[in-house]
């Protein structure tokens, strides 16, 4: 049920957009989308930056556990 809201159909997007053009106004509407989109950029370049050291441990695990299987083996 929760992932049905995930999902906005073209006459809902419609109503958003037309009630934010009515909130905001045609002059500040563009600038304020154009500061969303910076801040999704620099949201998703963090969360790139903070998952980098966990990427690391991750293939020394696979690494450690690929050593396990070989002496197992033997």
């Amino acid at each position: 049920m929760a992932t049905q809201l995930l999902f906005i159909g073209t006459t809902e997007l419609m109503l958003i957009a037309g009630i934010a053009l009515l909130l905001f106004g045609g002059k500040k509407l563009p600038e304020m989308m154009r500061g969303m989109g910076r801040g999704i950029s620099e949201f998703k370049k963090g969360a790139k930056e903070a998952s980098e050291p966990f990427e690391d441990v991750k293939e020394e695990l696979k690494e450690a556990k690929k050593d396990i299987d070989e002496v197992v083996k033997e």
